[in-house]
């Protein structure tokens, strides 16, 4: 990226300038959560969408972008033997560890991963629409928590992350809303998303998830 105001250049992973006037300098990060639209709607049924300019729909990426993108050979390659370069992942750094969770993971057979980089209990969790994924904190208090879903995406069977010892239910937004804990939250964790040569390569001692 560079800005128009300083002409410095900065890197899109991390946000720190790497030429230019302001080299050294960093943005502050701000939380992100890539959700579908129907998701989003649901969560925030007052919300309002950015519109395209159409003076300006030239410039904009095509839908196939995504797809195009994944076919085109890398500068930088991962380490051989881990994850193909344009694998596209969430990835976790917590605690002084990093680590790389393939999306391909998450399926509606396997909506919950449960892992613990760095030794902090986390979860991710793919959404109801199927498509969406969060990650979230396992610890509550002093206890760690274990879920699991109940339901598929696009069944009529209604979606439901449940906590095994308790059985109650939580939304995706990370709060109880049935049985003995409702009410409580867990607390989010930043998750990137990311082709997995571009996430090592930021994280070299990063390893990602086998299981």
């Amino acid at each position: 990226m560079r800005d128009e105001e300083t002409g410095s250049y900065w890197q899109q992973i991390n946000g720190t300038a790497i030429a230019g006037p302001l080299k050294g300098s960093k943005l502050n990060l701000v939380d992100q959560d890539e959700l579908t639209f129907g998701l989003w709607k649901e969560e925030h049924p007052k919300g309002t969408v950015l519109a395209p300019v159409s003076r300006d729909a030239a410039h904009y990426e095509k839908a196939t972008w995504e797809s195009e993108i994944k076919k085109l050979p890398t500068v930088i390659h991962a380490p051989k033997g881990t994850l193909p370069d344009r694998e596209t992942i969430l990835g976790v750094s917590m605690n002084g560890a990093a680590r790389a969770y393939p999306l391909s993971k998450l399926t509606d057979q396997s909506p919950v991963l449960l892992d613990d980089p760095g030794g902090k209990p986390i979860m991710l969790v793919l959404g109801p629409d199927g498509a969406s994924v969060r990650v979230f904190s396992r610890q509550l208090g002093s206890d760690t928590l274990d879920f699991y879903v109940q339901g598929m995406a696009g069944t009529e069977e209604p979606w439901a992350l449940l906590e095994s010892k308790t059985l109650s239910e939580w939304g995706f937004d990370g709060c109880a809303i049935t049985g003995d804990m409702r009410g409580r939250c867990l607390t989010r964790v930043d998750g990137l998303k990311d082709f997995w040569f571009d996430w090592q390569h930021y994280h070299p001692n990063s390893d990602f998830y086998r299981h």
